[in-house]
Order: C-alpha cells, then structure tokens, then sequence
C-alpha cells in the first residue's frame, strides 16, 4: 500500500535547521529556532545581503485549476530538488497555507509525495504564528474603528460606510455578512459587518509586499478603513492604530526557513489569496533568497491569468523583481477536464477529449510568452493512471504552440524525477529570446506589464480582460463606474488593479472550461485597498470568505495517543 504524504514526510530523516541556515552562509546567532526544523532569519541579516549579486527567479504557474488539482506546489519542490541535484545552488520560496483549506478541501499545502517541504504538519498547522498575528492585527484595527465611534466618534465616521472587516483562519459560511453591536448601549452601535478569511485581509497583502518593517507601519497607517458622513476617508493612521498593528507583526515579519525532504532550502512566508489579493510569498523572503541562492522557485497562485498576472502587474512593478523563466504545471487530467470530461471519467484514457482541452494550455502560454515576454516550460504532473499516449499527445499539443512539455515524475521520485524539467530551466534561464512583439508596456529589462501606469483605472482592466482573459469587453453598473472616478479624483488613478473573480475559468463562469472568447466580464463591486496599493475589482460571485465543502478534509485529521498528527493530506 503506498504511502500517504503525510506518511512520506513523517519517515523523512530531517537536518537539523541550523544546517540548513549554514549552507545559506546564515550565522546560529541569526536564526530563531522554532523548534529543531524551523526557524526565522533576522531582518538585520537579511538586510547585510543587499550589496550580493541576484540568482535567477523561476516563476511557477500553471493552467487553469481543476477539482483533481494539477501540483503546483509539489512541482515548485520537485524543481528546487532537481536543480540541486544537477549541480545549481538552489532556494524554494513558497506561501504558508492557510487553515481554511487545509480544514476545507486542499488539506494541505506544502507539496506532496516526495517532493514536499518539511516539516509538514508544521507548515500546515499554526506554524510559527504568522497568520494569527496578521489576524490579531486585522481584528486589532477592527475593534479601535468600534470603540472609536462609541467613545464619541471625533473622526465622524459614518457607521455605514465603515469598508474594514474581521478576519478568521477558518472557513465559515456564517460569519459572511452579520449584525454587531447588539445588547444595548455598552456595545456599542449596532452595524452590518462582516468576516473575510485571513488570507484575504489587506494586512495580508501589504505584510507580503512590505520590504522593512519601516514600510510595513507606513503602509498599515495608510489603510482606508472608513468614510465620514461628507465622504472624506478615514486611515488606520488617524485612529492611531498602525503602530499597535505593526508591534504585533514585527516578529512574523522575518521569514521562514524550512528544507524539503532532501534538504533543499526554503522560504515559506505570507500567504495573499490569488483572488482577492497577489497570491505569492513576501517580497522580502523571495528578494533575500535571490542573494543566497543562484535560482529562487517562487509560486503564483492558481493560474497565468491570476496568480501571474498579479505577480507582474502588480508585485513586479512595485518591487523590481523580475522573473528569468516561468513553468507552467499542466496534467493530462487537467486537458481532459477542459476538453469536458466529468471528473469521474478523468482516469479513463481519452485522447479526444485531452486535444478539446489544449487550448487552456496555449492560453497560459501565449499569456506568459506574448503577453509578459517570459520564457516559459510546461511541466507534465504525471500521475499512475496517465497512458503512454495521453502524455505524447500533450507533448505534441505543446509543441505545436511552440513550446517544449517535459514529463516530471517528483511525487513519486523525488527531485530525480524532475532533473529533466530542470535543465530546461537553467537552459531558458541562460539563453532568454528577444522580447516578442505586441506587448502594451515593456520594462527595461524584457519583462512586459498588461497596461501602463498612466492608464485609467477603467482601460487597466479593460487590458487585463481582453488581453488576458480574452473577454470582449468589460461592464458595470453606475454606481460601480463612480465609484471608480472617485478613486481617480481621490489619487488612486495610479495604481495597479486586482481583479477578485473565480480562478476556475477564464470568465467569471466557474463552469466555463477551456479557453472561452468575447465573453463580457462585469465588475461586481470595487475595493481600495491603499495600503497595499491596489484597486480590488471583485467580478462574478467570489467569496472572500469561503465555506466548507460537505465532507470537509477536517474530518480526516486527527492525532494519535502520542501526538502524533494523521490524515493530514
């Protein structure tokens, strides 16, 4: 019987992390264990790295998610592994998972197999604390907007336009929209509010953007937390609350150093949802890895057009970082529930309905190549029940969009099974070809933007639907259209957008498969958030608050008499 991942990563015989700290040329005195396999680098040693040369940045992505999911995470791990093993000083940067899909459907995310980050339980449970302190800090904000209005209100907040809402790590449906401030006067004034996920807290997102700790209290003071009655805008800053809520997030802002199960350096720290947010790790972990290591694997949420996306337009543009090459993870179970096959029937071999699908993958590709002018490689996530012919049809679909598929067999093998996946990186990384035609805004270096930063925030989203999403057009009502024109007058005209919408399809249909066109996308409602700086623009029904599916993975997790943790993925 083959074992569980969890199972896998219990067997694994781990370094000691102030091994792992030394390979990285890390001093003991530079570290604080959290126990004997993780720990936290300084940020005044972080800091001394900036005068070094910077490695290589390989970006993973892949095609549009699937219900049997296609590995990113796992295939991040493979690829560190592997370029390790061909000889390449090599770093792994990935986000900390969030409870509520390790609770809900995921059930982890930290890799899997072979190729996965350790210690696993660790990583999936609680960690070194980080999100509970951005959640302590989000509720912290939220509780002084309350007290604040109940203790007289000198900023004049206008109880219905207060926009800032309560975090929990869990996912629960009930907490989406509720009343607070009931049971008399002592409680304050009775107001509609709401809960989001932690992931999807601004607090979140700048803690990932934030390159010091000086930047992380400016941006934390900037959040726009309210309205007065007279539509002037109310910012952490004026409630005074940004210093408290950066004193609870100085530690968590030092990142994370954890190994893989062969010992390969990483950094896991932040964790923004692709939706409603950047959807990749800090700039800080991934800006110090590329001074102690010569390739850095950095993951995007979900797809090109969402977690790529906004790592360009949106984290590129802010930080500088530029990406050498991309991997796109593709699997024939993906292809096939593109080209309409129930999941189900994803096991039996379907060559039809694998050629139906390949248009999602020569999307992601053209996104990466045409779009952005990055390199990019397609990384076959093989499973068992992939046949022979299945895999040489999506090799031979992604040749014909020019570019070369690589069959990579990490869950099973480890980073051996990935060794071929990265010479092609390395190779991508050394010769990168000229920047394509086309493209709307190129950088100085090659890397291309969807839209310039002149642009209204109406025409950036216009370019992100047509030239991504290959949507026709972009709509939305009156009030949405103002809303937008306010911000603009208000000084936010400047700033990238974050389109929030399902990252199952290229529409905001979830159930539209494939590579649609000339479908409209409508923007539902429109968030600042200034501190992250961004313009969220949440299109279709995405929650920022998710809920639990009918047989969650919580009910498989438990803990033996000896502490040891079980069913964890």
């Amino acid at each position: 019987m083959a074992l569980s991942s969890i199972e896998i990563g219990q067997a694994a015989e781990l370094q000691p992390i102030g091994a792992i700290a030394a390979r990285l040329g890390i001093p003991d005195d530079s570290i604080v264990p959290y126990g004997r396999y993780k720990a936290k680098v300084s940020l005044a040693h972080l800091a001394t790295l900036s005068d070094r040369p910077q490695g290589r940045l390989v970006l993973m992505t892949g095609v549009s998610p699937t219900p049997a999911g296609e590995g990113k995470s796992a295939t991040s791990v493979g690829l560190g592994d592997a370029l390790r093993r061909i000889g390449e000083r090599a770093m792994i940067c990935l986000r900390e998972p969030a409870l509520g899909p390790v609770f809900g459907m995921k059930g982890g995310a930290a890799g899997g197999g072979y190729a996965q980050l350790a210690p696993m339980e660790d990583i999936n449970l609680h960690f070194t604390g980080d999100f509970q302190a951005i959640q302590i800090a989000t509720n912290l904000l939220a509780a002084m907007i309350d007290n604040h209005v109940h203790q007289g209100n000198e900023l004049g907040i206008d109880v219905r336009r207060i926009t800032w809402r309560r975090v929990l790590d869990v996912n629960d449906r009930a907490l989406r929209d509720i009343v607070i401030g009931l049971g008399g006067t002592g409680n304050g004034y009775p107001r509609e509010a709401g809960f989001d996920i932690v992931v999807a807290s601004e607090v979140m997102a700048i803690f990932c953007l934030a390159t010091s700790l000086a930047d992380l209290k400016d941006r934390l003071g900037r959040i726009v937390v309210a309205y007065t009655r007279d539509r002037q805008p109310v910012r952490a800053s004026d409630l005074r609350a940004h210093g408290a809520m950066a004193a609870v997030l100085r530690d968590a802002l030092a990142p994370n150093l954890v190994q893989s199960l062969e010992g390969t350096p990483a950094f896991v720290h932040g964790g923004p949802f692709a939706n409603i947010a950047h959807g990749t790790n800090s700039i800080i972990a991934t800006g110090s890895a590329l001074r102690l290591a010569d390739y850095v694997v950095t993951e995007a949420g979900f797809g090109t057009d969402l977690g790529a996306e906004k790592f360009v337009d949106i984290l590129c543009r802010s930080s500088g970082l530029r990406p050498s090459a991309a991997v796109i993870v593709a699997t024939v179970r993906a292809m096939k529930y593109h080209g309409g096959v129930a999941v189900a029937d994803l096991p039996t071999e379907d060559l039809a309905a694998l050629e139906r699908g390949l248009p999602n993958l020569e999307r992601h590709v053209h996104i990466l190549r045409e779009v952005f002018g990055i390199p990019c490689v397609v990384a076959i996530n093989e499973r068992a029940e992939d046949t022979s012919a299945e895999i040489d049809a999506l090799i031979a679909g992604a040749a014909r969009f020019g570019v070369r598929a690589v069959r990579a067999r990490h869950f099973a093998e480890g980073g051996a099974g990935a060794e071929d996946l990265a010479r092609e990186v390395v190779a991508l990384c050394a010769d990168r070809p000229a920047e394509p035609t086309g493209g709307t805004v190129p950088s100085n270096d090659g890397l291309r933007f969807t839209y310039p930063d002149d642009a209204s925030l109406w025409q950036k989203m216009k370019a992100v639907v047509t030239r991504i999403y290959g949507a026709a057009d972009v709509t939305a009502s009156t009030a949405v259209r103002a809303q937008l024109k306010r911000l603009e007058e208000e000084g936010y005209g400047r700033l990238p957008v974050c389109v929030a919408k399902t990252q199952y399809s290229f529409s905001t249909d979830p159930k539209l498969r494939g590579a649609p066109t000339g479908h409209v996308v409508d923007i539902r409602e429109v968030r600042l958030a200034a501190g992250a700086e961004f313009v969220v623009m949440v299109c279709g029904d995405i929650m920022t608050m998710p809920g639990l599916p009918a047989r969650p993975a919580a009910e498989s997790i438990d803990v033996t008499d000896d502490g040891r943790i079980v069913g964890l993925y």
